[in-house]
């Protein structure tokens, strides 16, 4: 084979062979290449429900520490305004007792500077002697009267601003609660509503079934248990007009952080409720528990608020026949259910 032939050979295995390793590494990356993991199991309708409601139950508990946050920087602000208006009341009377003191002096300086002791020896009438000893002793006491006062009121004047700035510390740490508290909810409740939109209307339908059937089971096996046989139907004049107030918001929409007039969260309409009756009882369903006597479960009456879960997150009041009244959750309007329908931490009553 002469040269001239073998040239147009010789180029055509150089091409081939630049192919062949061009595609090797993607062949190579093809074999190496791992698997695609198996998509997560798809969860159960059930456990959709259970996940939601927990989400539910944290953003209520975070509602509970906003609500608390924000009832303690109104009472604390409320108490700033006031120590600020003592102290401006406390810096006029310094003001007019020194202009007293100034006045005092003054009068000293037209005497020719000579105190009035001094000027008591130096007198020879014994009558002047004894007027102006009186003058004297009266004039000392109401400068050293003067003087003590003074010092009081500076001394108030500096707790004043003492408990002020106590006070606004403790503010501000009570915003960043709400602030963080607030966070919490909306995130909680984002992630519950993005999981139900996930669902398809018919998913979203049978869900509302689950979580009622639940709360049927829950409302049974309370009412199984005897209880109703046990409690009075009778409620006193202050729980029946709480219980009018109450009923009178059914349809409402639960707001987290609202307590009416429009919407309400649990402890909001609870305590709206009451307030209506002329009671004032604390603002969280968790201070409500912890600050209302509690009654046992066989002596509930019409009016008495039932606790729910271990951690004091919800709140509905009884109002009789086994039933409550409650704002229930975001997404849900006020609503009378089975007082038995959720896990009861226990009872507390306002009057």
């Amino acid at each position: 084979m002469n040269r001239r032939r073998r040239r147009p050979y010789a180029a055509a295995v150089t091409v081939a062979c630049a192919l062949a390793l061009l595609a090797t590494p993607a062949l190579t990356l093809q074999a190496s290449a791992a698997p695609l993991p198996p998509p997560p199991p798809k969860k159960t309708l059930e456990e959709v429900r259970v996940e939601i409601d927990g989400l539910y139950r944290q953003a209520a508990a975070a509602t509970d520490a906003y609500n608390l946050a924000e009832e303690r920087t109104e009472t604390q602000s409320a108490e700033i305004v006031r120590l600020a208006r003592m102290i401006e009341d406390g810096r006029k009377r310094i003001d007019t007792l020194k202009a007293q003191a100034g006045a005092a002096a003054r009068a000293q300086y037209r005497n020719g500077g000579i105190p009035e002791g001094a000027q008591l020896v130096l007198t020879g009438d014994p009558q002047l002697f004894l007027d102006h000893a009186g003058r004297v002793r009266e004039g000392a006491k109401a400068t050293t009267g003067l003087i003590g006062e003074l010092s009081r009121a500076q001394a108030e004047l500096n707790t004043y601003a003492s408990e002020a700035g106590d006070n606004w510390t403790r503010l501000e740490a009570d915003r960043v609660k709400q602030a963080e508290a607030k966070k919490h909810i909306t995130e909680k409740i984002a992630a519950a509503e993005k999981l139900e939109s996930e669902l398809a209307a018919e998913e979203r339908e049978r869900l509302r079934r689950l979580e009622e059937q639940e709360r049927q089971r829950s409302q049974t096996e309370w009412v199984g248990s005897g209880i109703l046989a046990e409690l009075s139907a009778e409620a006193t004049p202050e729980s029946r007009r709480a219980i009018e107030s109450a009923l009178a918001q059914v349809g409402k929409p639960y707001v987290w952080g609202a307590e009416g007039p429009d919407s309400f969260d649990c402890s909001g309409l609870t305590q709206s409720a009451w307030r209506a009756a002329g009671k004032r009882i604390p603002r969280t369903s968790q201070e409500q528990w912890r600050l209302l006597p509690r009654v046992q479960p066989k002596d509930m009456r019409p009016g008495d608020l039932i606790v729910y879960y271990k951690d004091a997150s919800h709140i509905g009041m009884y109002i009789g026949d086994g039933k409550m009244v409650h704002a229930p959750r975001p997404g849900r309007n006020v609503t009378v259910a089975g007082a038995g329908s959720m896990e009861i931490l226990g009872i507390v009553r306002p009057n």
